[in-house]
């Protein structure tokens, strides 16, 4: 699985892809210069089961770590992954 990061001035996404196909997309907006709002994740149906999104996630989360950013988790899934996962909350 191939994880793209695509950053514009106010919004961004991560994009899963397998074999040319998208298999998944992860928006987020910034929200200042130090935080990003991660606002929508979707799975395409052909990769359900597979981790697309936690992949997407981790991806966001490394992002963060290695720019000294926060993420603010308002889409449901990846609330619910922070909720559930101590090791990533050092973003928060």
């Amino acid at each position: 699985m191939n994880i793209e990061q695509i950053d514009r001035e106010s919004k961004g996404y991560f994009k899963a892809s397998e074999d040319g196909k998208e298999a998944g997309r992860m928006t987020y907006s910034w929200a200042g210069k130090e935080r990003f709002i991660i606002d929508h994740t979707e799975v395409n149906p052909e990769f359900k089961g597979k981790n697309v999104g936690n992949q997407m996630l981790m991806a966001a989360v490394n992002f963060a770590r290695e720019n000294m950013l926060k993420i603010i988790p308002l889409c449901p899934y990846a609330k619910s992954v922070f909720d559930k996962t101590a090791s990533i909350k050092d973003v928060l």
